[in-house]
């Protein structure tokens, strides 16, 4: 047994059963210690203690909303408090920074060093960042490490304290054993969106964009079409802009996706496109990992420049990028696709290589494994010293 195989991690995460949690499922499972999680919404009979958590979170939720945001602490800091004198773990992983504050006050009492996992909308939406700004500074002089999706949500929380350092940049990359085998010179002139049917994906500029598309007579004499995987609030005016344009035999709602549905999707298409954005409440992509799911599998993408997005696509060489809200230019992207499949395929090649050389689920667990590692070393470290023992 290697020495991180003897390491105890507890994990506090709001939940794993949604579709889009698949990276805390990958974290539970992939990381080289002995991972004992608890989440924000699972009331097991059997297991009194989880269902307490689960409990001290709601609580926790209400006086969020009540403006109380250092009561909010109080709840699930004290259950948890009582979960780490249980397990007496050599470190905590919070996943979302919005659960790590909810904990971080047990990790000062129990002195336990925590990693703050932060996603996407925790470290953009108002919601999230207007609303905890006070407490993420609380965090970020609390929290041993951070681990960020991407250089802008880095930058957020350099500027709310966190010592460089500490901050770690790491996607939460793409499943070798699952994404791989597109052959987008073969394929047909169909393009794949995955994603939520949310503002900060975009997929209402997506569509205008393909509709321009379908719009110029060479590009529509080849019959591309539109495949969009997901669900979600703007579903609705998804389909009834889909009605507006004209487009109902050309784009195809294929709802939620497993991620072997999505891998085998990838297989059957010419180009992936997503057209993220900072939505109006501020909420932002941390990385998407469909981007990067994409290119693994051998797919050019057409996508924007935004978040983490310019960090894992290359541009000009594995993807065209566009500037937020320019569906003109992400039209004239998708056309050269649809146009020409050999572009297609040095594109999706270059993507491949690009994401196995530094994008993928095993760098993004080494990464972590080694920040975790170097974070439970200094506290050996600090309570080895005179001043600790004195």
């Amino acid at each position: 047994m290697s020495e991180s195989q003897r390491l105890n991690l507890i994990v506090f995460a709001p939940t794993r059963r949604a579709t889009s949690e698949t990276f805390i499922r990958a974290n539970l499972a992939g990381l080289p210690m002995r991972c004992i999680p608890y989440f924000g919404d699972e009331w097991p009979l059997r297991r009194p203690l989880q269902a307490l958590y689960a409990t001290a979170i709601v609580l926790s939720k209400v006086l969020t909303r009540m403006r109380l945001l250092r009561a909010a602490s109080w709840p699930a800091s004290f259950v948890a408090w009582f979960i780490i004198r249980r397990y007496r773990p050599d470190a905590v992983l919070a996943e979302f920074g919005f659960e790590a504050v909810r904990v971080m006050e047990a990790c000062v009492w129990s002195d336990v060093p925590m990693v703050a996992h932060f996603r996407g909308s925790d470290a953009s939406a108002r919601s999230r960042l207007g609303l905890l700004e006070g407490r993420y500074r609380r965090l970020m002089a609390i929290a041993a490490g951070v681990i960020v999706k991407s250089r802008p949500m880095a930058d957020t929380l350099l500027s709310l304290g966190a010592p460089p350092t500490r901050v770690l940049v790491s996607p939460s990359g793409a499943n070798t054993a699952m994404f791989h085998g597109s052959d987008p010179a073969a394929a047909p002139p169909v393009l794949l969106a995955v994603g939520r049917f949310v503002a900060k994906k975009g997929p209402l500029q997506t569509l205008r964009a393909f509709a321009l598309v379908c719009r110029d007579p060479v590009a529509a004499a080849l019959k591309p079409k539109l495949w969009m995987v997901g669900d979600g609030p703007l579903l609705p005016s998804a389909r009834s802009l889909v009605l507006e344009l004209g487009l109902e035999g050309q784009v195809c709602f294929l709802g939620v996706c497993s991620q072997d549905r999505v891998a085998q999707l990838m297989r059957e298409v010419r180009c992936f496109v997503q057209h993220s954005l900072v939505a109006p409440d501020g909420d932002s992509e941390g990385n998407p990992v469909a981007v990067m799911e994409a290119q693994l599998s051998g797919l050019p993408v057409v996508a924007t420049r935004h978040a983490g997005i310019p960090e894992v696509v290359l541009e000009g060489q594995s993807g065209l990028l566009v500037d937020e809200g320019d569906e003109e230019s992400m039209a004239q992207a998708m056309a050269q696709f649809v146009l020409d499949p050999d572009l297609a395929a040095r594109f999706g090649e270059c993507g491949r290589q690009r994401i196995q050389e530094g994008f993928t689920i095993e760098h993004h667990l080494h990464q972590v494994t080694q920040l975790l590692l170097q974070v439970i070393e200094d506290r050996l470290e600090r309570c080895a010293s005179p001043t600790c023992q004195s």
